[in-house]
Order: structure tokens, then C-alpha cells, then sequence
């Protein structure tokens, strides 16, 4: 594995974008978008110009209700997109629950494996550990066509760590080191909008594993119901961009590792303006608190009152609360990147005020002539 990958996946003060592009017809968001592979491939390069650090690729929808496609299909798929992207020098991962498709995904470049059935099965974290490649474990009960039926909870919060905690044994059992494995709360994923919103607000909760956190919030449903107008019901997919910026700045400003997104430029401009703000906020024991902190704490205020509402209004309860959102100064989860909390939570380590910030350098590739535009962040 090159030093680039193993650097993409340190600890850093920049949110990483992970960019979608799922060769499906069947999608929630982008069904259909990229049926042909050399689309999905260009789709592809052109989020990495605008600013992704990787692409996933998927070549099966897990939108709710979906049923499954042939493992022979979804390689078909998936191979021609993950070998293209990853001969370009793409750091590309594989979206999938199979063992066949990530084996030949990963023969043909992919470095990460993003696995939304919660490591159900032996043979994949079997193969993940022989290959050494990274492993994005998400929080998920039963496969897709189930899993509406099986949101129900108690404390979602509590519940929904205890169960991941079980998931990450079983996982690090199989011999995926612990230092390989990015954790997702699997947002939408067995969840109502309720569950939704609280795991959003309670990100601190994850603390105690101490990895990276990957968060995918990009047009779902949750959003929409937010955004219901009236009569016309909860917005539609592919208008819920603005809001998901909005969920994107304040997962950057909590200090995840990643942010799971479809729409690729606006998430990695709003991840640059994060770590700029975190930057020119003042040390606390010579300024007063930052700005950012009081509109941070109003937010995370707003998420909650949003979120008591709606688990009041589905008969959820809400999980116990300490007000706080910070996740991670690791990109894991806690510390000095919180959402809300005292001027710690967002001020960066001291640095001279009349250091430069970084540059934004571009290069250009070349791939079968084609020019394509690289943006360095």
C-alpha cells in the first residue's frame, strides 16, 4: 500500500470527502446516472478534480426496500469503474457486502472496503484481513429489504454503540487490525428520521472506540422530512443538497474523519472553510470564546429540540444527552474539534497570526489523453 493511502487515513485537521458514484439503476439519489462504466469513470475523475479524496464505488443500491442483484452483476458492474479510476491513480473503495466482488475489486486497486451489512460475514473480513486493505464497518440490522422494520429502539443512541462495539469485536477477531478500521453510525441505515437526528447529535458517544468516524448523510430521506413544504411532502433527493453542505459543515467543525457525499465540490469547499475558521479561532486564555462556538452550541440546541420532537412525535425515546457534539480531535471522536461546548472545542492549536494558509495547487493528469484537473486541498 502506497504512503498516500496510508496518510489519507491519519489523523488530519481535514475532513477527507468521499465521493459516490454508484453504477446502478436503482439508487435512491443517482439511479441510473452512470449505467455506462466509462460515464461512472469520468464521474469519477471529475470529483477528484473537484476536490475527493476517494471515490466509492457501489454496484448495488442499499437504499431501503431494495431488493438484491446477482453477485455476477454487480461485479460486471463495478470491476470496469474500480480498475479505470485506480490505473488513473484514483484511491478508490468498493462499496459492496460480498467477498467475490471486493476480492477481484481490490485485485484491480480498490484500498478500502465499505461494507454496510455490519461485517456479517466471515469470508469478507476473512478476505479484508489477508489483503490488508482498509475496512469501513457500518452500524446496519439486517439487509435492506428488512431493515425499515427492524428501526426500533429503546435508547437508538446507546443501543446503536453497544451493537457497533460488538461488531468491532468480531471484526478485529477475524484479524482486521484495529488501526485498519473506519466505523460509520449508519445514518438512514435501520434508522427513522429520529434515530437519525439523535445519532447526529450525540457523535460524542463514539468516543470510546477511538477510530476514525465516516458519516454519510448525503440526500436521504431525513433530510427531506426536515425539509417537507406543506402539502407537497418531504423534498425531493435531488434537492437536498443545500441542506446536506449544512450537515457536512457541522460534521467537518466536529472533527469526523469523513464525510460520505454525491455532490463533491461544495462539500470539499465546506471542509476547507472549517479548517480555515478552526485555525483563526483565538486561543482561549487570550480571547473570549469564538464566535463559532456560540452559533455551534445554538445548532447543536436546535438539533436537539429538532430531534425530541420528531422521536416524541414516533413514540422513540430520546437517548440521555449531555448537550455536547464533539467528536474527535483524531477524526475518531472527542476532544478539541467539538461541535459545541467551551472555546476548546473549536479553537486549533496556537499558531503565529501571520501564518500563511495553505495553498491550493493544482496539477493536471493525463489519462488516454484526456486532461483531467486534480485539485491538491
Amino acid at each position: 500500500m502506497t504512503a498516500g493511502v496510508e496518510e489519507l487515513f491519519r489523523p488530519s485537521e481535514l475532513t477527507r470527502v468521499m465521493g459516490v458514484v454508484n453504477v446502478t439503476p436503482d439508487s435512491f439519489s443517482d439511479g441510473g446516472t452512470f449505467r455506462d462504466p466509462l460515464d461512472a469513470v469520468r464521474a469519477g475523475l471529475r470529483m477528484v478534480a473537484e476536490g475527493a479524496d476517494l471515490v466509492d464505488v457501489g454496484g448495488e443500491s442499499t437504499r431501503p426496500g431494495a431488493s438484491r442483484v446477482l453477485a455476477s452483476e454487480e461485479m460486471r458492474r463495478v470491476l470496469p469503474v474500480v480498475a479505470e479510476l485506480a490505473s488513473a491513480g484514483v484511491r478508490v473503495s468498493v462499496d459492496t457486502t460480498r467477498v467475490s466482488v471486493a476480492a477481484a475489486a481490490v485485485d484491480a486497486g480498490a484500498v478500502l472496503v465499505n461494507d454496510v451489512s455490519g461485517g456479517q460475514d466471515p469470508d469478507l473480513l476473512d478476505l479484508v484481513a489477508d489483503r490488508g486493505v482498509y475496512y469501513v464497518l457500518m452500524h446496519a440490522r439486517g439487509p435492506s429489504a428488512t431493515m425499515t422494520e427492524r428501526a426500533v429502539y429503546g435508547d437508538v443512541v446507546t443501543e446503536v454503540v453497544a451493537e457497533l462495539d460488538a461488531r468491532l469485536e468480531a471484526v478485529i477477531a477475524a484479524g482486521i487490525a484495529r488501526e485498519r478500521v473506519i466505523l460509520d453510525p449508519g445514518i438512514g441505515f435501520a434508522k427513522t428520521s429520529a434515530h437519525s437526528w439523535a445519532l447526529l447529535g450525540r457523535l460524542d458517544a463514539f468516543a470510546a472506540f477511538g477510530r476514525p468516524l465516516l458519516v454519510g448523510t448525503s440526500r436521504k430521506s431525513f433530510l427531506g422530512a426536515v425539509l417537507a413544504d406543506g402539502e407537497d411532502g418531504p423534498r425531493p433527493s435531488d434537492a437536498r443538497d443545500d441542506a446536506t453542505q449544512a450537515t457536512t459543515t457541522l460534521l467537518a467543525a466536529a472533527g469526523v474523519w469523513g464525510v460520505r457525499v454525491h455532490a463533491v465540490r461544495p462539500a470539499a469547499d465546506a471542509v476547507r472553510v472549517v479548517r480555515a475558521w478552526k485555525r483563526g479561532a483565538p486561543h482561549p486564555a487570550r480571547a473570549e470564546p469564538a464566535a463559532f462556538d456560540t452559533a455551534a452550541s445554538a445548532a447543536g440546541a436546535a438539533a436537539d429540540t429538532a430531534g425530541s420532537s420528531t422521536r416524541a412525535a414516533s413514540g422513540a425515546r430520546a437517548p440521555n444527552s449531555s448537550g455536547s457534539t464533539a467528536v474527535p480531535g483524531t477524526n475518531g471522536v472527542a476532544g478539541t474539534n467539538g461541535v459545541a461546548g467551551s472555546a476548546d472545542s473549536v479553537a486549533a492549536p496556537a499558531r503565529p497570526a501571520d501564518a500563511p494558509t495553505d495553498p491550493v495547487r493544482s496539477r493536471r493528469r493525463s489519462l488516454g489523453g484526456q486532461k483531467v484537473r486534480w485539485s491538491s486541498r
